[in-house]
């Protein structure tokens, strides 16, 4: 799959001549006001390809350009919280979505967030905001998520070349449940790790 089959003219103009900083742009539209399906793993693994030195830097303009165009939605979502919250607090399944964020903030987004499409990321990011997830949690489940996905989809690149795409493609079911697995293990084991531990019944 090359770029030039999913992305309109302009866009491979900008690409083209912008390199890191017009995946950015890219990352950020998608992130934010428009959708281009599977457009950032197509042009991180391509630009890779080409300049395989450079991929931590396309990978990492990739997921920051993500980052800034998620903060957009995150912000509309929490001004209009009060909106958001009273519009949505009737609803079952708006009340499960908020205790999930509760106990599991972090997970909600980076999961969502490393995952390939058709996972619908901006609601995940509009619930967010529109619940009131702390930006700190925000920031860093969406760079772990993020960064793993374009890291990965890079160092692939490199290795693979023109199989990487058809690699991803051919196993993306494969991909989503090994990550969601290694969430969890990494969630449960950090869960047991911080756990308070009891000093044991005091002496008598």
């Amino acid at each position: 799959m090359h770029p030039a089959d999913v992305f309109p003219s302009w866009l491979q103009s900008l690409v083209g001549s912008m390199g890191g900083v017009g995946l950015f742009v890219v990352a950020f539209l998608d992130s934010s006001v428009l959708s281009f399906p599977v457009l950032n793993d197509v042009l991180v693994i391509h630009l890779s390809m080409q300049a395989p030195a450079r991929m931590p830097y396309y990978a990492l303009m990739a997921t920051l350009g993500s980052l800034a165009g998620s903060l957009c939605l995150y912000e509309m979502a929490r001004r209009g919280s009060r909106w958001f919250v009273r519009t949505q607090s009737a609803s079952a399944r708006a009340t499960r979505i908020r205790h999930w964020l509760e106990r599991n903030g972090f997970l909600s987004i980076a999961i969502p967030s490393v995952l390939p499409p058709p996972m619908p990321f901006k609601a995940f990011v509009l619930a967010a905001g529109g619940f009131g997830l702390p930006l700190r949690t925000f920031v860093l489940a969406l760079l772990v998520g993020r960064g793993l996905r374009y890291f990965g989809e890079g160092v692939l690149a490199v290795r693979y070349g023109e199989h990487a795409v058809r690699y991803l493609v051919a196993h993306k079911l494969e991909f989503a449940v090994g990550v969601i697995a290694l969430f969890a293990l990494g969630h449960l084991l950090t869960r047991r790790l911080l756990r308070p531990r009891s000093n044991g019944p005091a002496p008598g």
